[in-house]
């Protein structure tokens, strides 16, 4: 069976918050591992809802990390045996990931990168478009809706009086973008807002 190591290739794990793209992607290196392939982890610096150095899934489960302010940091986060670099919460490195990637890509490596497609209001989130669009293969999840149990491909941002739908994300800081089951909720396209 051809594994695919030895020929770069962009691998794209999509969706909305709680859909599972961290646990894909720690399976996915946990598979590497296994495998004895060179594996580097990175996440970003802002992302410290969990604890630093680490990917966590919201099911607990976690791998040490590398932690990058920018994408550009990337590279130098990496070892020689590097084969495949798992790249968590691609959202927060914005459109600068994309280059990176595929740099990373046509140097040989593996490249995965799990992150949200949409935004709070059900926008298209850069960088995962373009990445998707160059991504040798995307796999796009689901959640759980919160209200009726559906698919959820989208979460929305919640407070004490319910969803927040109305705000442009485009102009809120990526700082703000952190956070997790106190902050927002996966709904369907019915329930979305």
């Amino acid at each position: 069976m051809d594994d695919g190591f030895g020929r770069g290739r962009i691998e794209v794990i999509a969706g909305p918050m709680f859909a599972g793209k961290s646990e894909e992607l720690v399976r996915r290196v946990r598979r590497a591992e296994i495998a004895r392939r060179g594996v580097a982890v990175i996440s970003h610096e802002l992302d410290t809802r969990r604890g630093t150095g680490k990917v966590t899934s919201h099911s607990g489960l976690e791998l040490p990390s590398r932690t990058a302010a920018t994408a550009a940091a990337i590279p130098g986060l990496l070892d020689a045996g590097t084969e495949l670099v798992a790249i968590d919460e691609a959202q927060f490195f914005g459109d600068d990931l994309v280059p990176v990637a595929s740099a990373l890509a046509d140097r040989g490596l593996v490249v995965v990168v799990a992150g949200l497609s949409v935004t709070f209001d059900g926008r298209p989130f850069a960088p995962m478009p373009e990445l998707m669009a160059l991504a040798e293969s995307v796999d796009k999840l689901t959640a759980v809706c919160a209200v009726c149990g559906a698919e959820a491909a989208f979460h929305v941002r919640v407070h004490d009086a319910g969803p927040v739908v109305d705000l442009g994300d485009a102009l809120t800081p990526v700082e703000a973008h952190v956070g997790g089951a106190e902050s927002y909720e996966a709904r369907c396209r019915r329930h979305r807002g």
